[in-house]
């Protein structure tokens, strides 16, 4: 099958995990939509470097991290400050206020250690995969998935102190 076929077929299956290690990465809806949408064109207007036979959802998630990387030292460099509003919202369900407590803990980590726990724990890769995606050795992914782990209990339980030593707030 060529490789424009098989992507037809098979890449908006991956579209929900894209979006969600987009959102991981960006933290906002219409930055990790924007995300998507550039490395689903990128990984069209390449799709003759595609090989058959290899894994679509790393090399899919794999243009989708080094499309944001890119961008990130694009925005470092850029002289222009660009400030967004803090909307604070509160909402009655725990669930919702459980997730905030996550996504606030998530962000609390350092980048390595964020992106391996969403690509092993919550886009269920294998950690072959994600090491392959973020481009270091198994043993790496497997020690940043662990001391995320550990870091996240730590931070949602609140026993973990920040640098000066002071509890961090997770929920408001």
């Amino acid at each position: 099958m060529a490789p424009s076929a098989f992507m037809r077929e098979n890449i908006s299956a991956h579209i929900p995990n894209l979006r969600a290690f987009a959102m991981a990465l960006c933290g906002v809806a219409d930055q990790a939509d924007d995300l998507v949408q550039e490395t689903l064109v990128k990984a069209w207007a390449h799709r003759d470097r595609f090989q058959e036979g290899t894994n679509l959802r790393a090399w899919l998630f794999t243009i989708l991290r080094n499309t944001y990387i890119s961008g990130r030292r694009q925005v470092r460099r850029s002289l222009e400050v660009y400030e967004e509003a803090d909307v604070a919202t509160t909402a009655p369900q725990e669930g919702h206020v459980a997730l905030t407590e996550v996504r606030t803990a998530l962000d609390l980590l350092p980048p390595e250690q964020r992106e391996a726990i969403i690509l092993v724990g919550a886009a269920g890769m294998s950690y072959e995969e994600a090491a392959d995606i973020c481009q270091c050795p198994v043993g790496t992914m497997k020690s940043r998935v662990n001391r995320a782990r550990a870091r996240l209990i730590d931070l949602l339980n609140g026993t973990s102190r920040s640098v000066d030593g002071s509890l961090p707030l997770l929920a408001a």
